[in-house]
């Protein structure tokens, strides 16, 4: 204290005293402030660099491939050409019918394309014929696809090797005589559309059988100038008996048309069944039980809007001749040479406007049990 008065005389200030710890700026304040700095320059660089650059359509080059960033979207031709890897999907009807009505109206295709014809099932469950279809399939599998509409709660089971492997399609309930049979082929239909190489669309059940070869059928249908749906006008009551007034004037009593459910149409005339909005809602409101829609609904509208591209006929053989709503079913003691060669006998038509006995290249209802009969003359009956 003295000291401090005796340098206040001599009119100097005293020097406090220092400490041995100074006051540092603390570490984690500092390590903050890095990283907040850091922060600041890599913000501002991105603004700078999304204003300058477009990174939507980089690559990276790979040895073997190029490898597309993930956010980048697939616009390349063959994405519109490719067809799906897998017939399951999440597409609602109303999504899926929307999506299949989409057909190239420029028909020189600018790539090689192998024409396909789509052989759709509509069955409940399994297909007891399975085997004697794959025995028809092999050897030409870039020429066919195959769509399966069975019940929601079946699930297939198929092996790998099977060409019916994994080709159930997502289905629902349908009802005999009801229009949700309709629905299922139209499902069918819709699902084989999202091939753009399938130019031929077969509808079958689970007991029809092929009686030609394979290229007999190919070379039948590729060649033909028409399509094959039985259509014809029934005066009586299971034909114009059906009709209901209500459906005038969109359809007319002289318009109403009948034909069996199983067929055979090109592209053209897929596209045109499963885009309807005009016959649809008549027949769902007012061809109901014992209507039975399937016999009715695309024979009608397709012979309203296309009747010069139809045939009249079906390619497929049914016996009705024993009455009934429901046609003959086969047994194994059925399945003989002599059943065929009279099958084949019975057959007359037109074919390109030219004479033919070569009408029918499918048939039904065949029992299970007939199938090792059939798989052991298949190549004496059918030729494959």
């Amino acid at each position: 204290m003295q000291a401090r008065l005796v340098a206040m005389e001599e009119g100097k200030e005293p020097s406090l005293p220092i400490s041995n710890q100074p006051r540092a700026f603390p570490r984690s304040l500092r390590f903050c402030s890095v990283i907040l700095g850091l922060g600041i320059v890599f913000t501002v660089f991105s603004i700078f660099m999304s204003r300058h650059f477009s990174f939507e359509n980089v690559v990276i080059p790979a040895t073997s491939s190029k490898i597309h960033l993930c956010f980048q979207q697939s616009n390349d031709f063959q994405s519109w050409i490719r067809p799906p890897l897998n017939v399951w999907h999440r597409m609602s009807d109303a999504q899926l019918l929307w999506r299949a009505s989409f057909d190239p109206q420029i028909k020189s295709y600018p790539f090689e394309r192998v024409p396909k014809i789509a052989f759709m099932f509509l069955t409940r469950g399994p297909l007891p014929m399975a085997p004697l279809w794959e025995r028809f399939f092999k050897g030409h599998e870039q020429m066919y696809s195959i769509y399966i509409h069975a019940l929601p709660t079946y699930n297939e089971t198929y092996p790998p090797f099977s060409p019916f492997y994994q080709r159930q399609i997502p289905s629902k309930v349908t009802e005999w005589g009801m229009m949700s049979m309709c629905n299922a082929e139209r499902r069918l239909l819709a699902n084989a559309l999202l091939d753009m190489s399938n130019e031929w669309f077969i509808l079958l059940s689970e007991a029809c059988i092929p009686l030609q070869s394979f290229p007999a059928v190919y070379l039948y249908i590729s060649n033909s100038r028409l399509s094959f749906m039985e259509i014809y006008d029934d005066p009586g009551p299971c034909g114009r008996g059906r009709y209901n007034h209500n459906m005038e004037p969109v359809v007319n009593l002289t318009n109403w048309r009948k034909g069996s459910q199983w067929f055979e149409i090109d592209r053209k005339l897929a596209v045109d069944i499963i885009k309807d909005d005009t016959y649809y809602p008549k027949f769902e409101q007012f061809c109901r039980p014992a209507c039975y829609v399937d016999e009715h609904y695309f024979q009608t509208m397709l012979s309203i809007r296309s009747p010069q591209l139809l045939a009249n006929r079906t390619l497929t053989w049914v016996d009705w001749s024993q009455g009934g709503p429901h046609p003959t079913t086969y047994t194994k003691a059925d399945v003989t040479k002599e059943f065929f060669t009279k099958i084949a006998k019975k057959q007359t038509c037109t074919y390109n406007n030219q004479p033919s006995k070569a009408c029918l290249f499918f048939a039904r209802k065949f029992a299970p049990e007939t199938l090792d009969t059939l798989l052991e003359h298949s190549l004496e009956y059918f030729g494959y």
